[in-house]
């Protein structure tokens, strides 16, 4: 039993870029499934494939090299982490987003902004 699904699932697209796989496969649930589809919306992975048990994401490259350089689970089990509207962080100055799980459901960091809703910061990607 894994007591942080979320931080496994970008464990394994870490490991799967340093490894140069064209796709990874990520146990299925609703927040992962949130989560792949910002990434495929924001450009860092090519296609998403939601099967019955799982996801599957077919990871982008930029000449040789993985469109994700870097991801960084915030909220962790032990210690969860939250931000208001106003403390939404910006990542890498901008060009990293942040996943955040609101009451409005799972978003990046600018449509939470733009909709004004703070919550539980996930993860950074950039």
């Amino acid at each position: 039993m894994l007591t942080d699904p979320i931080a496994d699932m970008l464990t394994r697209i870490r490991n799967a870029h340093l490894a140069l796989h064209k796709e990874v496969s990520v146990p299925r649930s609703r927040m992962k499934a949130s989560i792949a589809a910002i990434l495929k919306q924001e450009g860092y992975v090519d296609d998403i494939t939601l099967g019955d048990k799982d996801i599957v994401l077919a990871l982008k490259y930029h000449q040789g090299r993985p469109a994700i350089s870097g991801l960084r689970r915030v909220s962790k089990p032990g210690r969860r982490s939250y931000v208001g509207f106003t403390s939404i962080p910006r990542v890498q100055n901008g060009l990293g987003i942040c996943v955040l799980s609101t009451s409005s459901g799972v978003l990046d960091g600018a449509t939470a902004l733009e909709k004004r809703v703070g919550g539980e910061l996930l993860c950074e990607i950039w």
